[in-house]
């Protein structure tokens, strides 16, 4: 589909944010923008191209054949239009833009939010955006090739078509329980022992429950996961409170001393990466940022 040239970009962002959060209501948040306008902007633009673009229904939106087509295309144009951006503020010797980070709720290996500080403090003139996702990793690596991110920090066991990933750390995971819970002190914990214990878990998706899910898979054992919640907070405290055990990090654990942990006979881990785009340009702001990132971990 050909973009019409009295389209203006704005509405094509407003067209992107609603066709990628499936909402005009999370649209309008992402864009700090008001709802009503947005479907205002969303009717013009609709109007000038003289396609529906959204079936729209009081529950639900989604995109028609006219909109699938078109998404690719807005993509495209305003990356086009990033990249002349970004070209324009390196002649002038500043970094200016926006940073779109996507980023998982925990891990230790480095202090993201203090190097993000740093970078603010470096290139001031960048807004940066956190996009955290209850979706966990795998959702984080699907809105970075879409283009949603420029950057993501997940856990993957491999990485994906489409995705430059550079690994940040590798950790082993420890079964986490409440004494009652866990078995006794002594050698390792064999897997088969724990096909009759309840689990406490993330949902599929995230590094962790991926790992996990993997390694039982692979010693033929089956496991029970009677809980599931997607944050991190709520999960330690469900195993605190004797919910079930849990296969974790010692990064998320920390030092708390209402749990016990207890190591595996067979090594299971846990990967951290940081994720770039393969398929397209990598937008200076991300490159800046991933620099300093790599700056940070070969000097730790």
């Amino acid at each position: 589909m050909t973009i019409l040239t009295h389209v203006e970009l704005r509405q094509l962002e407003h067209f992107v944010a609603v066709a990628e959060e499936m909402s005009f209501t999370r649209a309008a948040r992402r864009l700090s923008y008001v709802q009503s306008a947005l479907s205002v902007s969303i009717r013009a633009l609709e109007s000038d191209l003289g396609v529906r673009l959204f079936d729209r229904t009081t529950h639900s939106v989604a995109l028609t054949d006219a909109g699938e087509a078109l998404l690719s295309s807005a993509r495209r144009t305003l990356a086009s239009v990033e990249q002349v951006r970004d070209r324009a503020a390196a002649l002038q010797g500043v970094l200016r833009g926006t940073l779109r980070i996507g980023i998982m709720q925990s891990f230790g290996s480095l202090d993201i939010p203090a190097l993000l500080g740093r970078f603010h403090l470096e290139h001031p003139h960048v807004e940066i955006e956190m996009r955290p996702s209850v979706g966990g990793s795998q959702a984080l690596v699907e809105e970075l090739k879409r283009g949603g991110t420029d950057i993501a920090f997940v856990s993957l066991m491999e990485d994906p078509v489409g995705v430059s990933a550079t690994q940040l750390d590798v950790e082993d995971l420890h079964l986490v329980g409440t004494p009652e819970l866990l078995p006794r002190r002594g050698g390792r914990v064999e897997l088969n022992s724990l096909s009759d214990v309840g689990f406490v878990d993330f949902p599929t998706g995230w590094g962790v429950r991926t790992a996990v899910d993997r390694a039982f898979a692979a010693a033929g054992v089956a496991r029970r996961v009677p809980v599931e919640v997607a944050d991190v907070g709520t999960l330690l405290q469900l195993v605190r409170a004797g919910l079930g055990v849990a296969l974790l990090p010692r990064s998320i654990v920390g030092n708390d001393d209402t749990l016990q942990v207890r190591r595996l006979a067979s090594p299971m881990t846990w990967r951290v990466v940081m994720a770039l785009p393969a398929g397209r340009p990598v937008r200076a702001t991300a490159n800046a940022f991933a620099e300093l990132v790599t700056e940070a971990r070969s000097g730790s």
